[in-house]
């Protein structure tokens, strides 16, 4: 075949891929819905449900001369707050007098159970048009974000017609079934939302203050530690060193993401006096996956399919280390 043909039957086939009137519909209903959550003043209740258990949360979207500020309130029980300013992302927890303070360095809103759009999306992703139907006695158009591989979940997105803003969202696993979704009781759009509105009702005082500061990618050549044989499409977003409660020893962090899902990488020193973790678990929505390797603790932990946290901490690795695998345990092809 001569290799100009070549190279237009290459192009066509490209944009094939790309999908057809439908597809170029569904991303444009995922851009205007992420211009909505990030653009629009908005004051909302909301259900977050995982499993068996629910919660009641309140959000309120404020932005002010291109500043966002969001505050996310739990209305049931411990009485959390999480406050997100242009810097920093501020978490209140009542029930065990702390507050948990974060360098501010992800976009997007949080509502989780919710994706954001990026043109990167689709190479992982298919998104698909579904049928019109009605929430809050508002019509909605059901948006499918499906994942192309076995390494990480898929959406289902009801977004209202006038404004975009997603009214229901699940997260689903490869067989259709309903992991974690939030739903809006209601929402209320506002051409002004007072600063007021954005302070924490719970004052701190007293309470142990954590600062956890995340560093750039782009200085990772501080990191020990690395993933090897990521699955396709995740990066390393983020990494800090921690410490948890109990401990001197600060606790390596990575953040891998595709843009959408995401995994977290714990690496410690492992404690000789207790019984090292080895194998999946489940964490409430998310999976978890621990190895021993070198004398340190690795887990993988991500609202993800379990191959994938597999995978991940599978290929964790450190200049000169052992890993020690549990039995069952196959290494990453």
């Amino acid at each position: 075949m001569h290799k100009y043909s070549l190279l237009l039957l290459l192009l066509v086939s490209a944009a094939g891929a790309r999908g057809d009137d439908g597809d170029r519909e569904a991303r444009a209903w995922l851009e205007r819905m992420s211009q909505a959550i990030s653009t629009r003043n908005y004051d909302g209740r909301f259900f977050h449900l995982r499993g068996s258990s629910s919660e009641t949360m309140r959000i309120i979207h404020r932005v002010d001369r291109g500043r966002v500020t969001e505050r996310l309130v739990s209305l049931d029980g411990s009485g959390r707050e999480v406050i997100r300013t242009q810097n920093e992302v501020i978490c209140y927890l009542p029930d065990r007098r702390t507050v948990l303070v974060d360098r501010r360095k992800e976009t997007g809103t949080l509502i989780s159970t919710v994706p954001r759009y990026s043109e990167d999306l689709e190479v992982h992703y298919k998104i698909e048009r579904g049928p019109s139907t009605k929430m809050l006695g508002r019509r909605t158009q059901i948006i499918s974000v499906q994942p192309r591989d076995q390494f990480r979940y898929g959406y289902r997105l009801w977004l209202d017609h006038e404004t975009a803003m997603p009214l229901k969202s699940q997260l689903c696993d490869s067989h259709g079934n309903v992991i974690e979704q939030i739903l809006f009781a209601e929402v209320n759009f506002k051409e002004r939302i007072p600063a007021a509105a954005l302070e924490s009702a719970v004052s701190g005082e007293g309470y142990t203050w954590i600062r956890q500061d995340v560093q750039s990618p782009r200085l990772s050549r501080s990191v020990e530690w690395s993933v090897m044989r990521l699955p396709a499409g995740f990066r390393l977003t983020a990494w800090r060193l921690q410490i948890v409660a109990g401990s001197n020893t600060p606790v390596q962090h990575l953040v891998y993401s595709d843009g959408l899902a995401t995994v977290s990488v714990f690496i410690e020193p492992r404690n000789p006096d207790t019984e090292a973790m080895n194998g999946l678990s489940k964490v409430g929505a998310a999976f978890a996956f621990s190895r021993r390797l070198d004398g340190h603790q690795v887990t993988a932990v991500g609202e993800v399919p379990p191959a994938t946290v597999e995978a991940i901490a599978a290929g964790v690795t450190k200049d000169g280390a052992t890993a020690v695998h549990s039995p069952d345990v196959a290494p990453v092809p």
